[in-house]
């Protein structure tokens, strides 16, 4: 599936991807009225300035297959200067078919060539046991457990995965970067 860099004309579409993840993958984790509720104009209006800001030290890739995007990839660089996969997502019916494989080891790769030596994390959702696996299976180490606010009556549990600088930029089976 061809992997490209988003752009702004991309916010919309993904940000019903990612409310759909969300829907799918924290449906035990999270209240059904937060779901079903904000959550969607939350992500509009987060990818909506995220594509209008893109530049130096951030990185969005998307997925498309016949127009319809399948899934993304968020990646910024983070206030203590290691890199921050903010986003990882794909389509619900897509999980487990490589596509976030393939739009992490493509996020890995940016980080090795535009952020040498620096470690790559991000945070998921103590409970979302998939993703869990799944950032497990591809080297990361669980790094810290914190709590993390959603809004102002729910705080759930995260927790970090890190990938050390040089796991990161050492290639992959498949001949890619990890």
């Amino acid at each position: 599936m061809p992997i490209a860099p988003g752009t702004a004309a991309d916010a919309d579409r993904i940000a019903a991807l990612h409310t759909a993840s969300w829907r799918s993958a924290y449906a035990a984790l999270l209240p059904a009225s937060y779901l079903h509720g904000p959550v969607a104009e939350e992500h509009r209006e987060q990818w909506r300035a995220r594509t209008a800001s893109l530049g130096p030290g951030r990185l969005l890739l998307v997925a498309y297959e016949d127009g319809e995007l399948h899934g993304f990839i968020y990646l910024r660089t983070a206030a203590d200067g290691r890199v921050h996969v903010n986003n990882l997502h794909v389509r619900p019916d897509r999980v487990g078919t490589g596509l976030g494989r393939s739009l992490l080891r493509r996020g890995f790769a940016w980080a090795a060539a535009a952020h040498p030596g620096r470690d790559v994390f991000l945070e998921v959702l103590r409970g979302n046991d998939r993703a869990i696996v799944f950032y497990e299976g591809q080297g990361g180490l669980r790094t810290a457990e914190r709590p993390l606010r959603l809004a102002p009556d729910l705080v759930v549990g995260e927790v970090e995965y890190t990938w050390p600088a040089a796991q990161v930029g050492r290639p992959g089976e498949d001949g890619s970067e990890v």
